[in-house]
């Protein structure tokens, strides 16, 4: 199985999936999850979507996804049973749900694959705005107008964004329950979208994030921050996310595959910047 061969397939799915979308956005049937989480019908038909057409690889004992909308998606939470598939599926159909579900335009379908437990090839896409993201295993690209005859792209450099007053600086949505944030650096943004936290950045959307996000969250834009030059750095450690162990998950609760801590996307350069403007609130 190539690059190549796995990234053309990647990109129809994202494609296919954002005709899904667009189709019900209007009428998105939401509904609560277990959780309370938000669930339309459109997560449902991409989740559907995807299992299919990945049913040959899924039929190989090499293969595994692991699926946002999949009620037994705890069940792979074994290390001994993720290092048994050589290639990990992670998929989130719809991304910045409750966004989807008001008619907002900042959503986003990300696909990613995972290789001997490193992040391989990713795939993020924003049909409503037209963008999308990938990287084929070794570059990452930025495409405007995707999959249009007028769709542009671009490589993706490595970039070290200096933090001025102008940078804008992303935050995930729980981030002022446990910390507060020094303004006189620069304005933060909430956006509600893992996706667009993670790959903004990497064309100077941003000069970086807080997240503390689920597996489906950030699979998809993983490799391709990391082809940016932006790592996950942990808040707390600065230790580099950079495989998948179930180590740095939460193990307990409702909500399955979420990390335990928070981690900042930044260049090397930024990250003790950035956090050293960060302060643990205390109630």
């Amino acid at each position: 199985m190539t690059d190549n061969t796995c990234l053309d397939f990647m990109l129809r799915m994202a494609r296919a999936s954002g005709k899904i979308a667009l189709n019900l956005i209007a009428d998105s049937k939401p509904s609560l999850k277990p959780d309370k989480s938000v669930l339309t019908e459109a997560d449902t038909q991409i989740s559907f979507f995807i299992r299919k057409s990945l049913k040959n690889f899924l039929a190989t004992k090499e293969h595994l996804l692991i699926d946002e909308e999949d009620a037994k998606n705890m069940d792979y939470f074994n290390q001994p049973f993720l290092e048994s598939h050589r290639y990990i599926w992670v998929i989130d159909p719809i991304d910045g749900t409750i966004q989807f579900a008001n008619r907002m335009p900042l959503f986003g379908i990300s696909i990613g694959l995972i290789k001997d437990l490193k992040p391989w090839l990713g795939v993020v896409y924003f049909p409503y705005l037209g963008e999308l993201f990938y990287c084929d295993g070794h570059t990452s690209y930025f495409v405007t107008n995707a999959f249009t005859k007028n769709q542009k792209r671009e490589i993706l450099f490595s970039i070290d964004q200096r933090v001025t007053s102008q940078s804008i600086f992303l935050l995930h949505d729980n981030f002022f329950e446990e910390y507060g944030w020094d303004y006189s650096v620069c304005p933060v943004m909430i956006s509600s979208c893992a996706v667009v936290d993670l790959c903004w950045p990497t064309i100077g959307r941003g000069c970086g994030s807080v997240f503390k996000a689920h597996l489906w969250d950030f699979a998809g834009a993983w490799p391709i921050c990391q082809s940016a030059g932006l790592n996950f750095r942990s808040l707390e450690k600065g230790e580099i996310l950079d495989r998948l162990d179930i180590r740095f998950f939460k193990q307990k609760g409702t909500v399955p595959w979420k990390l335990k801590e928070n981690y900042i996307l930044s260049s090397k350069r930024n990250f003790k910047f950035l956090k050293s403007k960060i302060k643990r609130v205390k109630f």
